[in-house]
Order: structure tokens, then sequence, then C-alpha cells
């Protein structure tokens, strides 16, 4: 087994709240300087800017985790992710077809724009982002993980959009790859508060939105390889992989 740095919540510059300085060019640069082997890209309810991440990564040795933080009909935040080109594809139909049909003010949230490897912006989104999807919680894990998807509900300790905010407790019938707490707890704490998320591995990203952000914290993979089934036993716990949280990183 080898160990791997991964950090799972990073915005580019399509979402309306990451920086422009989030380009895929960037990012990458930063997770190489940060000593990080896995990124996941997570833009609000969209894949767009995934791939140009991936096709730079794969040049400089960052495995890239491509997917989207999903906003559930609930305002529950979840981050989705997939491996093959069509499955993704798929999935953004799917995301298009439940946007809130909103109109983005750049001046009000922020610019919602996909560059390519060059930074010359080749997408610009016209729907808000930000909104809810018309996908419940529970639709949206099964359709993730029917289509060979990894499903995580975030930052489930905030006081918004998470699953604890919006609901108020954790479904008894919950079915995900693991739970990500935030930077601002850590999983042990949470876990006093509430132990019935121990039933999950807990995760701790840095929900980037800007380069400095990147792997501030980040997660230690225990694994074979860098493949996505890899990524999917280690946060399972399966097989001897395994996932260590920043705060045993640290210590």
């Amino acid at each position: 087994m080898k160990e791997y740095r991964a950090d799972l919540h990073i915005h580019t510059l399509l979402s309306p709240c990451g920086d422009l300085e989030m380009s895929p060019a960037n990012i990458i640069s930063e997770a190489l300087r940060k000593k990080l082997d896995i990124i996941g890209i997570t833009d609000h309810n969209s894949t767009r800017q995934a791939s140009v991440v991936k096709r730079l990564g794969d040049k400089k040795g960052i495995f890239v985790m491509r997917g989207a933080e999903v906003t559930t009909t609930e305002e529950v935040h979840c981050l989705a992710f997939f491996e093959k080109d069509d499955t993704l594809e798929i999935f953004q139909l799917f995301l298009d077809d439940n946007i809130p049909d909103f109109e983005n003010n750049p001046l009000l949230f922020g610019d919602q724009v996909a560059v390519d490897e060059n930074e010359i912006i080749i997408y610009t989104e016209n729907r808000l982002l930000i909104n809810a999807t018309e996908i419940p919680l529970d639709v949206l894990s099964k359709w993730v993980l029917d289509h060979d998807g990894i499903f995580i509900p975030a930052h489930i300790d905030r006081m918004k959009n998470s699953i604890y905010s919006q609901l108020g407790f954790l479904p008894d019938d919950l079915v995900a790859d693991a739970l990500e707490v935030s930077k601002r707890t850590t999983p042990a704490s949470f876990a006093t508060l509430h132990p019935e998320i121990r039933q999950f591995t807990l995760v701790t990203n840095s929900d980037s939105h800007y380069p400095q952000a990147i792997g501030r914290p980040y997660n230690t993979f225990l694994m074979k390889s860098l493949t996505f089934e890899e990524v999917r036993l280690a946060l399972k716990g399966e097989n001897g992989r395994k996932t260590i949280d920043h705060a045993d990183t640290r210590a």
C-alpha cells in the first residue's frame, strides 16, 4: 500500500463563489506545490470545467476526480464524482434538466465561466449555479451510486447547506461512500456530538475557492494505486485501503 494526499472539494472559476484565479492551470500548479496526489473538482451544480483540469492533471501526475457539488431540493450540498466520460456527460444533462431557470447576475454573485488549458474562456453559464436543484437528496444518492459514482454529503457540520442544518438529523436510510466534515472542526469532535456518523468514513477537505486554500486541510489515502476504484475502496475502508483525516495527519 502507498500513501496519497487528497483534497476532494475544490471549486474552479466556474463556480460564482470561486475566485477568478481558480483556473485549471493554477489549480494544478497549487496542487503540485502542496504535494497533493488526488484532487476533486466540485463546482456548484456543474461539471463543465472538470475535464480540462483532468487533462492538465494527467500531464503533471495529479489524479483528478471529476464531479460537482450538487445542491439538493432540501438545499443540502453533496459531492458526486464519476470516472467515465459518458457518465459525466449524462450527469451534466441530469443537472441541466433540474437547475432552475434563474439568470445569474455576475455583479451580485460572480462570473460563471469555464476556460481551456490556456485560460481562454470557452463557456459561460447563464443560469445561477448556486441555486437548489429539483433533485431530492435520496434521488441524488441513488442516481450517483446507480451510475457507479462516488457520493459524499458535504460539510455536514455547517449551519447552512448541510444534512444537519437542513434536515436536523442523519437519515437512517442514507447511502453514501463517506461523509465530509468541514475544516471548521474535526471528524472526532463532530462525532462526539453526533455518534451516528461513525458508521461512515469521515473526510475533511478544503472546500477551496481560491488557490492558497487548496490542500488546507487534506486527507491521506492508503491505497495500492491511483485509480477511481481504489479511491472508492479507501473511502469505504475495504480490502486494507483506508483514509486518514487531516487531524491524524498532523499528529
